[in-house]
């Protein structure tokens, strides 16, 4: 049975990965630095650790006896999150330094670390209607000022111990992943968590207006969570080393991406544009040619089905939080 380190198994993606390695029969160890109490997913079969992994010694514990390590952990949220917090992103790199450190000694057959689509050059966001970025667009780079520098810096940290010690690597930039057991407020959500908490309160307060921050006319591609968990596995078990996308090819804009919402939620709302809020890059998308080519596989799940799933686990959320206080009173 092999071992398998995750991360920031606390974390959305870390729980919907550490779920899916328990069913593949893996022995599991999970960290995170959020008490457990805080993790959106816990699981009994696994060893949990609550520790802050920008320390040595916390790596050097966790890694004993490993085999598989996935780096998912890193300080981020949204864009309102990252473009206000650019030191504390930045200090995310030296959980993957002293992981890359402890793996090292600890002779792990094979590290994945999780990056992201903010490395690349902002040149070539600036319109809606952008090309898909390929993975050579990172260079020359010019990525999202902090959260974007620290994952570029990351991922060549990454190469190098793959080059200078023999590591194995594997490096994902992610795009856009969503889905249920996610945030969903309190300032690190994302845009689909966020505008289908913000539509299911107009909702809920007969209110049908919500805030939208931007002009509504940015594009992104958003990839559902199950297809994110099957990506990283099929990239993890590959011999592909580089740098390589992972999101879904779908582009939409936010305001199209409202219109599914409101159709799933069977209500209409005004749009009021907060032009002064953050709103990242004016297009991005994932370019999947080279994802199709080393593993065959690209996201299947379409947008509208994974919104509808979230926008129900959501709500879900929601109301449970409304019948507790209505309890407590």
């Amino acid at each position: 049975m092999k071992t398998v380190l995750v991360a920031g198994a606390g974390g959305f993606i870390g729980g919907h990965l550490v779920s899916k390695l328990i069913k593949k029969k893996y022995k599991v160890t999970c960290v995170d630095i959020k008490p457990k109490k805080k993790w959106f997913q816990v699981f009994q079969k696994t060893k949990n650790y609550s520790l802050d992994l920008k320390s040595y010694s916390s790596c050097l514990k966790v890694t004993k006896n490993i085999d598989y390590v996935f780096n998912l952990a890193c300080n981020m949220g949204g864009m309102g999150f990252i473009e206000n917090n650019k030191a504390d992103c930045m200090t995310s790199v030296l959980i993957n330094t002293n992981l890359l450190r402890a793996s090292r000694k600890r002779k792990i057959k094979k590290y994945l670390f999780s990056s992201s689509a903010c490395v690349y050059n902002a040149d070539k966001q600036r319109h809606s209607s952008n090309p898909a970025l390929k993975e050579k667009d990172a260079y020359p780079a010019q990525p999202e000022d902090g959260y974007g520098w620290e994952k570029l810096f990351s991922e060549r940290m990454c190469r190098h111990f793959q080059e200078d010690y023999g590591l194995q690597v594997r490096i994902i930039r992610f795009h856009n992943v969503y889905g249920p057991y996610g945030t969903y407020d309190g300032g690190r959500e994302k845009a689909p968590a966020a505008i289908c908490r913000k539509i299911i309160e107009a909702k809920l307060n007969n209110k049908k207006k919500i805030e939208v921050w931007g002009d509504g006319k940015q594009t992104r591609s958003f990839m559902y969570i199950d297809d994110c968990i099957e990506g990283i596995l099929k990239i993890f078990f590959s011999k592909f080393s580089d740098p390589i996308n992972l999101g879904s090819s779908e582009k939409v804009s936010i305001n199209h991406m409202i219109k599914i919402i409101e159709k799933i939620a069977c209500i209409e709302v005004e749009k009021k544009y907060l032009l002064n809020k953050p709103k990242g890059v004016r297009g991005r998308s994932s370019d999947n040619k080279l994802i199709k080519k080393i593993v065959n596989w690209e996201p299947g799940i379409k947008l509208n089905e994974g919104l509808e799933k979230t926008y129900h686990w959501i709500n879900s959320q929601i109301s449970r939080n409304l019948n507790n206080k209505k309890f407590i009173k």
